[in-house]
Parts: structure tokens; C-alpha cells; sequence
């Protein structure tokens, strides 16, 4: 028999496409990303089916839409299907030894299925957050070095971009000149007032010198954190090659949400369907297969993950996932063909659904949101990629023609899942987190 492929999913929360490297960033924020992308495939169009943490998670592992699975918001009261497929579990399976570095469980019981081994090096803590990369490596690598000799599919959770932004102490000098709590500036005031700033502010955000008022600090210290999980990214991959395990083990990078910074006033969270949210990085290596230095600019979302996976390592793909593999793309057979559209939807702190072509994105806001944004957005994604000029009154029939295809996607979806009452409006916003 053929020897299987080892798979190591690094997942990492909260890491944006566009403040890596390898996506055009101007900051050295990821040597070790970047080498990996050098070495492997880029996926430079890789979005969110659903935002935040448990959403994407749950999307990523089912191979199912949010659509399809039902978990649309992080904290919410849907509980996935113990019959709906599960990425671990179907490694399990395949003969893999299967084992997750990783928190979440503390949340929802569902993210534990499949695993035969399970470190969560949260359980020591009352929060899921703060859980450094060195504490997840400093357990990821005595069980590499022990099962290295069994095929196995092992993912691991980094969670270092997610605030509260603690960078240590020797990457506290970069990407910042100036004084943080400067009382001239005031880019800043708009967050303070918000409630979801003066959370922040009373945690994280707070410091003994005063508060803080320059926007550009806390984005500095959100690119720290990135380096910061680069190290860590790249003693892994260090210790990949020191075992003899590079050659036949499928590295697959990717991030569960971005953050925005500043964009659209929302001011380092991770809600919004803007790109710097739902953009997300797609990096996989495997020498042999997988060509060093493809970008492609096919366009996939992330419940395609789990059915490339599965392809990648010739296990079955279940029918019940509604992803599609891109592993076609990832090897460099197939040039061209991935989605035509990506449809997203958010439940959490706002209740949205979007769509995405690959000229123009479409916002549907099922409830007032938190800025006081219309209730329909148009953006020109060639024309402005940054989304900052809303078309939807200019272009009234191009956003009733791209509303009518979304209500129609949700209706059809809807019907062919045998439910009735579209999810947001079913489960609303609770400001769950």
C-alpha cells in the first residue's frame, strides 16, 4: 500500500490576508509565512463562508456552508448535527492518527469529534484567549517527535493575533514610532465612545500612562502579534524538516477571520463582511505535488477546505459536504474554474449575508447594525477594492439584480435543506461573544 500523506493544519485566528508578506504587505510581519508560501501555492481569493471563531471553525470541518451546518453565530444556541460529516473523524477513519492542539472544546463539545488525541492547553485558564504560541508548540512537538512513524492528520490552533494584544518584549520596538497615548491625537475618539472601545479599554486596551489615542500603535501591535506567531510558525516547520517529515506532509495554512482596523469604523474586531474580515490566507506545501511559488487567483471559500483535504490524502469525500475540492488548483492541474460567487453571513455581533462576484460584493443587513450602515451595500471591487464608496443608490439595478440572486440562493437553500426560516432571521443578534 501507497504510504499515506501526513496532513498539519495550522489554523490561525484572527490573521488577515493582507498584513502577510506573501499577500503584498509592506511590514515585515512574516519571513516564515512567506517562506512557506515560496515554497508551496498561495491562494490569493480565499474568503469566509461565516464569521467569527466557532462559525468558521464548524465550516471548516464539516466541509458544509453555515447555510447547510446552521452554526451562523459564535455563542449561539444551534448545535451542529452529530450526523454531519467532521474532517477529524473521517481521518480517524482513513487509519490516521489524529490529534488537535487546541482550546475550543470549552466552548462547544462538537470541535473534540474525531480526535484520538486532544491537548488543550487552555484548561489551565478561565478564558480561551492569551494562549501564546510557545505553550502550543511547547506540546505540539514532544508529540510529533512520538507519533512521527504514524500517518496522521494534526492541527493545531495559534491564537497570537487575537487581542488582547500582549506581543513580547523583544518585538515591542517594530513597526511603531511615536507616542501612543499622545493627547493631539485623536484617532481614537471615535472607538472610546463605542461600547465595544470602552470594553477594551477597561481591559486590554488599558495603560498605566493614560489612554491610549493613536490608532496606528494598537495596528502595530496587531503586526507584532503576527510576528510573533510567525516565530512560532516557523519552529514548527523547522522541526518538520529536522524529523524528516517535509517530503510527505501536507502543511495547509489558513486563517479562521481576519480583523479590521480602522475600516468602516469598526475598530479592531473581527465584524463586518469587509474584506479585511473575510479575506483570509490559503498556503499549502507538499515538494513533489504541489508546484513552489503557484498563485492562483480562483476564487474558494473555506468549507472547501475540508473536501481538499480529503482528496489531498485520497480519502472519501462525503456527499453531505456542499464544498469543493481545490486541490486541482493547489497542484497546479487546473488553471482556471473555482467559484463564481461566495456567499457569506454573519450572526453575531451584526446580522448579515453577503455576496461576492469577481467584480462586485453585495451586503444584506438583516438588522440595524452597530454603525448605523444602510441597510444595502454595493462596492465595485476592481474600481475600489477598499469598499469605501457605497454604489448601492447610484446602481439600483445592479443591487436589486445581485439582492434578487442572494434572496433567491437563500430561498432555494432553504428549501432543499427542508427548513423554513432563514437563520438570521431565526436566531437574530444577541451580541453574543
Amino acid at each position: 500500500m501507497d504510504q499515506k500523506t501526513n496532513v498539519l493544519l495550522i489554523t490561525v485566528d484572527t490573521l488577515r490576508a493582507d498584513h502577510l508578506g506573501c499577500y503584498g504587505y509592506h511590514r515585515d510581519t512574516s519571513p516564515n509565512i512567506d517562506k512557506l508560501a515560496a515554497q508551496g501555492v498561495t491562494f490569493e481569493r480565499f474568503y469566509c463562508a461565516a464569521i467569527p471563531t466557532q462559525p468558521s471553525y464548524t465550516t471548516m470541518y464539516t466541509g458544509q456552508h453555515p447555510m447547510t451546518h446552521g452554526v451562523v453565530a459564535h455563542g449561539g444556541k444551534a448545535e451542529l448535527d452529530k450526523e454531519a460529516p467532521f474532517l477529524p473523524q473521517l481521518f480517524l477513519d482513513g487509519e490516521y492518527t489524529t490529534c488537535a492542539v487546541d482550546n475550543m472544546v470549552q466552548e462547544r463539545s462538537w470541535f473534540i469529534r474525531g480526535y484520538e488525541f486532544y491537548i488543550n492547553p487552555g484548561v489551565k485558564r478561565p478564558l480561551l484567549l492569551g494562549v501564546t504560541c510557545e505553550e502550543l508548540n511547547a506540546r505540539i512537538l514532544p508529540w510529533l517527535r512520538q507519533h512521527r512513524e504514524e500517518p496522521f492528520f494534526l492541527m493545531i490552533h495559534y491564537w497570537d493575533p487575537h487581542w488582547p494584544l500582549d506581543p513580547p518584549a523583544h518585538l515591542r520596538d517594530l513597526f511603531y514610532e511615536g507616542n501612543p497615548t499622545d493627547p493631539a491625537n485623536h484617532s481614537l475618539d471615535e472607538w472610546w465612545q463605542h461600547p465595544l472601545g470602552a470594553l477594551a479599554r477597561d481591559t486590554w486596551a488599558r495603560r498605566a500612562e493614560g489612554p491610549l489615542t493613536d490608532a496606528r500603535y494598537i495596528e502595530a501591535l496587531y503586526d507584532q502579534e503576527i510576528r510573533h506567531l510567525d516565530e512560532g510558525v516557523g519552529e514548527l516547520l523547522a522541526a518538520v524538516d529536522e524529523l524528516g517529515l517535509a517530503d510527505n506532509t501536507l502543511v495547509m495554512l489558513v486563517g479562521d477571520h481576519g480583523e479590521s482596523m480602522t475600516e468602516h469604523g469598526i475598530y479592531f474586531e473581527h465584524h463586518g463582511l469587509y474584506d479585511p474580515v473575510i479575506h483570509i490566507p490559503m498556503i499549502l506545501r507538499l515538494p513533489g505535488r504541489i508546484p513552489a511559488g503557484l498563485r492562483t487567483q480562483a476564487m474558494f471559500q473555506n468549507h472547501d477546505l475540508a473536501p481538499t483535504l480529503l482528496e489531498a490524502a485520497d480519502l472519501w469525500v462525503p456527499d453531505e459536504m456542499d464544498g469543493i475540492s481545490y486541490w486541482s488548483h493547489a497542484t497546479g492541474e487546473a488553471t482556471d474554474g473555482g467559484r463564481e460567487q461566495c456567499i457569506s453571513v454573519e450572526c453575531t455581533w451584526q446580522a448579515k449575508w453577503s455576496l461576492r462576484t469577481g467584480t462586485h460584493k453585495f451586503i444584506l443587513s438583516r438588522e440595524p447594525d452597530l454603525y448605523g450602515n444602510p441597510p444595502r451595500e454595493l462596492y465595485d471591487l476592481v474600481a475600489d477594492p477598499g469598499e469605501t464608496h457605497n454604489l448601492a443608490d447610484e446602481e439600483p439595478e445592479l443591487t436589486s439584480r445581485l439582492e434578487a440572486q442572494l434572496e433567491g440562493w437563500i430561498t432555494e437553500r432553504l428549501s432543499e435543506l427542508g427548513k423554513e426560516e432563514d437563520p438570521l432571521r431565526e436566531q437574530g443578534v444577541g451580541l453574543r461573544f
